[in-house]
């Protein structure tokens, strides 16, 4: 399934100001690299991926809509799998984008 290049395009207009953000495809879907790291992706499952301090993501994933990423039947904490019906509006959807490019901000570069 190919990412839903509506959400792509809501995300580009919520990070537009943000310096050192390069689109690459990956996880099946088109993630928002800031500096190299990733912040959040558009799914190829129709979701939004959203990368969050690891030591968050038990508190997140009690949100409705919210779950841990799975690559390979292994969780992957730090990485969370947000459903599309939970960012509908701008507003839910800039939490969450939030979330990830303040994440991303605080790793170093990516060479």
């Amino acid at each position: 399934m190919a990412y839903d290049e509506a959400l792509a395009e809501r995300i580009r207009e919520l990070i537009a100001s943000e310096r050192g953000i390069v689109e690459q495809k990956m996880f099946g879907g088109l993630a928002f690299l800031l500096h190299g790291n990733m912040s959040v992706a558009a799914s190829g499952q129709g979701e939004l991926l959203v990368r969050v301090d690891p030591d968050e993501t038990d508190a997140l994933t009690k949100k409705a809509g919210v779950r841990v990423m799975e690559m390979r039947g292994r969780e992957m904490p730090g990485w969370l799998r947000v459903d599309a019906d939970t960012v509908r509006t701008k507003k839910q959807l800039s939490v969450w984008v939030d979330h990830g490019v303040s994440f991303a901000r605080s790793l170093p570069p990516k060479r």
